[in-house]
């Protein structure tokens, strides 16, 4: 097993890279890596676990449930399982954020594009 890895070896799509535990070793948890210009976000999904976001550079506007949350750097965002949620970065600045999933790999459906 390789113990180190770089982003540049992670699947990348339009904004995050994404790594999926069962793909290193079965691991019980994934994660995407995210990096977004102001203005952009994923659309409200859904997944049948819990997600954590650790915000590290930028600003954001998470909507959890019905609640509506404005994020600075360094806060943490725990969307509960099956609970409609979404981001957008609402700075001026790029945003990088880590959205964890408690799961080996990414299961979400998404509620809205």
């Amino acid at each position: 097993m390789n113990y180190i890895l770089s982003k540049d070896e992670l699947k990348l799509n339009e904004t995050a890279y994404r790594f999926q535990g069962e793909d290193y070793g079965d691991l019980p948890f994934s994660f995407f890596w995210v990096f977004t210009v102001p203005g952009s976000g994923p659309g409200l999904h859904v997944h049948p676990y819990e997600e954590v976001f650790v915000l590290q550079k930028g600003q954001a506007t998470f909507t959890v449930g019905e609640a509506q949350l404005e994020i600075q750097v360094g806060q943490i965002v725990i969307a509960p399982p099956n609970t409609p949620h979404k981001f957008i970065n609402s700075g001026t600045e790029p945003l990088q954020l880590l959205s964890i999933h408690a799961s080996k790999r990414v299961i979400q459906t998404f509620l809205e594009p």
